[in-house]
């Protein structure tokens, strides 16, 4: 056997996913939230590592495939989180979810799973309120403090001057 060429995957290797944080500038600056499919709790759209796909296009894939939402998303993190995925066997897993950030700029009429999930627009602090997990919760309020969320509320606020001048 040669040394360098074998791969290990340990069961931390197994536990890590990608989560993409879908966001668009209406009046204000909204979050995407998707239901899971059992619990029917609010999520970000996640998923597992993908062969071949940096983090942040595992994550970008994941929010098409469970959310129908296309955009740009961040190369670089807004946060992670941890959270128990309850496996197939009835085990349970601590999973570490990276956060991307991704500006959406359109919802496919058609994607796989929209009959499986609800998908919701709610205001970033609505949002932060609605998820379960306090970690999930806190990259959400983390985002407005981001580079990525301090641009996108300003775009936001310059919209909304902008309405407000035309219907003087």
């Amino acid at each position: 056997m040669k040394s360098g060429k074998l791969k290990f995957w340990t069961p931390d290797a197994l536990r890590r996913q990608y989560a993409a944080l879908p966001y668009r500038i209406a009046d204000e600056v909204e979050v995407l939230l998707i239901s899971s499919r059992e619990t029917r709790r609010w999520i970000l759209p996640k998923g597992w590592p993908m062969k071949g796909r940096k983090p942040h296009a595992a994550a970008a894939q994941e929010a098409l495939e469970e959310a129908g939402v296309k955009g740009k998303i961040s190369k670089e993190p807004v946060g992670f989180y941890h959270y128990l995925k309850r496996m197939k066997n009835g085990s349970q897993q601590t999973c570490h979810v990276t956060v991307f950030p991704m500006r959406v700029s359109r919802q496919r009429k058609t994607w796989p799973e929209m009959h499986q999930r609800v998908t919701r627009w709610f205001p970033l602090h609505e949002a932060a309120e609605l998820v379960g997990e306090p970690e999930l919760q806190e990259v959400i309020r983390n985002f407005v403090a981001s580079p990525e969320g301090i641009a996108a509320e300003a775009e936001a606020e310059a919209e909304w001057e902008v309405e407000a001048d035309s219907a003087d």
